[in-house]
């Protein structure tokens, strides 16, 4: 494997969204990363599941004492196990942390939960939507007049929840390596949410943000920092909030600066935002992304997924590669020392069982038996 992290062995308890992507990210990096699969699990998409690449895959039943002896086998030879039950379900299996660490003390036992491992709410099922509403994020994404707009389950599952227990679980691993002494790192969706915001409770409290939608800097309310339909019905982006950028701006659309008013000047955004309108949809949007190159007006095209490995500079830093024939982001960020390289696509569940129960020192014997009694499959 390559990779910084070569070397680190992880256990990834399956599960959906943030854990898995945590699973992905430090595979990425060079972590022989292990997935414990439910036996049925269907395969017949299993190569397009990109979130589930770089790993290896054992199917286990954790109801039987077999695959639970089998999880805790890998446990015990692991540097990493990393799950996303909710509070309590480990524990029940039979996987749980006080096991794990009791038996493997230099365990990082990594947990991902939307409301973490304690608390009034540690219960209740949520979503991204739930944790992005509650932590205060999502009441700000949106326009003005219009209800909030879930923005994907970017902000929740994936930058406060897998990024974050990723980046938890490797702290974990230096202080283990220092100190010996492995610890449970309890990552939630809701606390990661909340610290993608610390800006913004900075920025209600010093009067620099509102708490009304889409009339601030960043939210749409400004017409310099927005999307415009173009002539095709596609859309720019604009992002010119520095004033050189600004002037860049209206140099590129033929406006002049006396008849726009001043930037900042929020009785005059309307009337801006209405000559921007008028612009942009006066051709299409690659026309406008040509006629922008070099000006610095912070205007981009917006780009739908399958348009991305196409544009010119995500193509030559190949920010989008093709693994078996399937386009997907390539591992970030970027290492001139242990660079990191996709070698292992997503694998059906269980198609290394026999593999990686050998590794374990199970014998022909012992594997036919677990299968016989389907711990394993």
């Amino acid at each position: 494997m390559a990779g910084p992290l070569a070397g680190l062995r992880v256990v990834e308890l399956a599960g959906i969204g943030p854990a898995p992507f945590a699973g992905m990210v430090l595979a990425d990096l060079g972590a022989d990363v292990t997935r414990v699969d439910r036996i049925g699990v269907p395969n017949a998409t299993a190569r397009m599941d990109v979130l589930n690449r770089g790993r290896r895959s054992i199917a286990v039943d954790l109801k039987q004492p077999g695959g639970v002896a089998v999880v805790l086998a890998l446990a015990d030879r692991a540097d990493v196990v990393i799950e996303g039950f909710r509070p309590g379900v480990a524990e029940r299996l039979g996987v749980g942390p006080d096991v794990c660490l009791g038996r493997n003390p230099r365990l990082v036992y990594g947990r991902m939960t939307g409301w973490g491992q304690a608390g009034p709410y540690a219960a209740e099922a949520g979503h991204d939507i739930t944790y992005a509403a509650v932590a205060g994020a999502l009441a700000h994404i949106g326009r003005a007049g219009q209800p909030p707009t879930p923005p994907l389950n970017l902000v929740a599952d994936f930058g406060g929840g897998g990024m974050l227990l990723a980046l938890g679980v490797v702290s974990a691993v230096l202080a283990a390596q220092r100190s010996g002494q492995g610890q449970v790192v309890d990552a939630a969706m809701v606390d990661g949410v909340a610290l993608l915001m610390a800006p913004f409770f900075a920025g209600f409290r010093s009067g620099f943000f509102s708490d009304e939608r889409g009339t601030n800097l960043l939210d749409s309310g400004a017409p310099f920092y927005d999307c415009y339909r173009c002539a095709d019905g596609r859309y720019v982006a604009v992002g010119a909030l520095e004033p050189q950028f600004f002037a860049a701006l209206l140099a590129g659309l033929g406006l002049d600066p006396g008849a726009v008013g001043p930037q900042h000047d929020r009785e005059g955004w309307p009337a801006m935002r209405a000559a921007f309108e008028q612009a942009f949809a006066a051709k299409p949007r690659d026309e406008w992304v040509t006629h922008f190159a070099g000006r610095d007006a912070c205007v981009a095209p917006v780009l739908t997924a399958n348009e991305t490995p196409d544009d010119p500079h995500l193509a030559a830093r190949g920010t989008v590669v093709n693994l078996d024939g399937v386009p997907q982001p390539a591992p970030a960020p970027r290492f001139s020392g242990t660079p990191a390289a996709l070698d292992r696509p997503p694998p059906s569940a269980g198609e290394h069982t026999d593999e990686l129960l050998a590794e374990l020192g199970f014998g022909p014997v012992e594997i036919a038996g677990l299968r016989e009694r389907g711990s394993v499959a």
